[in-house]
């Protein structure tokens, strides 16, 4: 395996693993407790508001897409590679 391989499939690890946290931690209990830690009440209040929750698990669903797309090219590359047409 080539090393431009190897990196992207760490990638869509990466992508994977931040992807389905930024889509559900947000919504999670854990989330509302690690808020109340937060020294300054403004910026507690920004982080509970459903809108910033949203966007960070959109955030998230971009990363899983992202992912997906790499899947997919690593899998067309490696066929092409083999011979092997669909």
């Amino acid at each position: 395996m080539r090393l431009n391989a190897l990196f992207r499939v760490f990638f869509v690890l990466y992508c994977v693993e931040a992807g389905l946290f930024l889509l559900l931690a947000p919504w999670s209990s854990g989330w509302d407790r690690a808020v109340l830690h937060i020294p300054v009440a403004a910026l507690r209040s920004l982080f509970l508001l459903p809108v910033l929750r949203g966007a960070m698990s959109g955030f998230g669903l971009v990363h899983l897409l992202w992912s997906v797309h790499d899947v997919q090219e690593l899998i067309v590359r490696w066929r092409l590679r083999a011979g092997i047409s669909s």
